[in-house]
């Protein structure tokens, strides 16, 4: 056979075997099932899942911040007197508690009642209380005179009415034991004792509520009495307070005792301050701590006299449930 027919023939065998390859890709390609995935090809490398990256604990983020406080008040001066004792923050409402389903915030104790006539009134008389006068010693500041005005008010059978700051309860429990052991009523003067036409409703609702809590952890109930701090209010905080609960208690006399000797004031002037004032339900208002330039503590230095001369005047003494009709 001349060799250019082979070649010719071979040629033509080549074509023909590439036809048919061309055939079955073209059959095969018909026949696949529709979406089948494309041929796979390398993956990049993926980032690692994020339980797979380094993280940093809470606690670790916690120590490495710098360290910081929530701001709170400082304990405001009790009638001119400047702090002397550490100041306690106000207690907050709890947050609900980390699950699916948030708990029901605690109610408040129900408020003790009172005299639906004192309703919108800062009482500076006790209403109806004949020939009696009722001693009122406020605390904010230090506690100096305690133990002085606690000893004379139990060698003259007396009772007084003890308006507690949260702030001081939480700092004297051995005094707000003592007081309640004695017998004498405690009532709530705020807890850090801020002037209150500034505040907002809900910080008027913490300062009452945050030293009701304090003083009842210590062992006292303050309910239903309530006296301002500075005597600062108006008809806004007066209802705010009622609404609360409690019943705002005003003086009729201020002794100015906390004045202390660097003031002008003196023992003397406190017990004339007194007999000055004297009247059926005449409440005095006196305080426990001591004057921060000079030391004094003249109104537990003049409660022995005060006593003696309303004595002699023909009065006695009632604490401020007398306002409550009790």
């Amino acid at each position: 056979m001349p060799v250019n027919e082979v070649r010719r023939r071979a040629l033509a065998l080549a074509i023909a075997g590439a036809l048919v390859v061309l055939a079955v890709v073209v059959v095969l390609f018909r026949t696949a099932p529709a979406g089948s995935p494309p041929p796979a090809t390398p993956a990049a490398p993926s980032a690692a899942p994020p339980s797979a990256q380094p993280t940093q604990s809470a606690s670790a983020s916690v120590d490495a911040a710098p360290e910081t406080s929530l701001p709170r008040e400082t304990d405001t001066p009790e009638a001119g007197e400047v702090p002397v004792e550490p100041p306690v923050t106000v207690p907050s409402a709890a947050g609900p508690a980390p699950s699916d389903v948030p708990e029901e915030p605690a109610a408040p104790p129900p408020p003790a009642p009172f005299p639906e006539s004192l309703r919108g009134q800062d009482v500076t008389v006790v209403p109806g209380a004949g020939r009696t006068v009722a001693l009122t010693f406020d605390a904010g500041a230090n506690a100096a005179g305690l133990p002085k005005i606690l000893s004379t008010l139990a060698a003259k059978g007396v009772a007084g009415t003890f308006f507690l700051t949260g702030n001081w309860a939480a700092n004297n429990p051995q005094g707000v034991a003592q007081i309640a052991a004695a017998g004498h009523r405690v009532a709530n003067h705020s807890m850090t004792h801020p002037g209150f036409t500034g505040l907002p409703d809900d910080a008027i609702v913490q300062q009452v509520r945050g030293a009701e809590q304090t003083i009842l952890a210590e062992g006292a109930d303050p309910r239903p009495l309530f006296r301002f701090p500075y005597g600062e209010r108006d008809a806004r905080t007066i209802a705010a307070v009622n609404s609360l609960g409690y019943v705002a208690v005003r003086w009729t006399v201020d002794t100015l005792g906390w004045k202390g000797t660097s003031g002008g004031a003196s023992v003397q002037a406190v017990v004339d301050r007194v007999q000055a004032g004297l009247q059926p339900g005449e409440i005095v208002l006196m305080h426990i701590g001591s004057n921060p330039d000079d030391g004094t503590t003249l109104d537990a230095d003049a409660l022995p006299q005060v006593i003696d001369r309303l004595r002699a005047a023909g009065y006695g003494f009632i604490t401020l449930d007398a306002v409550l009709g009790r």
